[in-house]
């Protein structure tokens, strides 16, 4: 059991990484570019460009410093690892790109449920980030995915993402980082 749970966040940690930091960094260019549909803005305010790239860039680094850590410790043989050259990009690249995805597609959907910037939506403001880090790492590199995404991986991800996500977001609203503790 511990070992899935140690294998299911080292694999997600660049996903984790990228959504933490992009909050963390934020931005000033809304991502909508303050535009609206049906009424109500499609990302709004809290999805910035800067944020967005600040969360890949962030997400990709977290991973290259876990590529040096399995080169340095040799956890390698016990830890999943993100291949070699340059599989590793594309890995880091999608559980990265994928999570700031997600989180702008939980941003789109709470915008047509009319749920304002900041109100929270259960399940989807703790898990959109990571399903988007899976579906783009499944659409682009689908044998990684496959040796790595085991379903006893996938379901404590499923379990303890919430609480962690939770446990950061109040952590970051402590700091000042973000507006409301959720």
């Amino acid at each position: 059991m511990l070992t899935s749970i140690a294998k299911a966040l080292w694999v997600i940690l660049p996903a984790y990484a990228a959504n933490g930091s992009a909050a963390f960094f934020g931005g000033k260019t809304p991502m909508d570019l303050g535009r609206s549909l049906f009424g109500e803005r499609i990302l709004g305010d809290g999805k910035t460009f800067e944020g967005f790239f600040t969360g890949v860039a962030c997400g990709v680094l977290v991973g290259l410093m876990q590529i040096l850590l399995e080169d340095i410790f040799g956890i390698g043989h016990r830890l999943p690892t993100f291949g070699e050259f340059p599989q590793f990009l594309i890995v880091l690249t999608c559980l990265s790109c994928g999570a700031m995805l997600g989180d702008v597609a939980g941003s789109f959907l709470k915008r047509r449920l009319r749920i304002k910037r900041g109100a929270p939506l259960p399940v989807v403001d703790q898990l959109d980030f990571v399903l988007g880090a899976m579906l783009l790492t499944f659409l682009f590199s689908r044998p990684w995915f496959f040796m790595n995404f085991t379903p006893l991986v996938a379901f404590w991800l499923l379990v303890l993402t919430p609480p962690i996500h939770l446990i950061t977001n109040y952590v970051a609203f402590k700091l000042g980082r973000k507006e409301v503790p959720w």
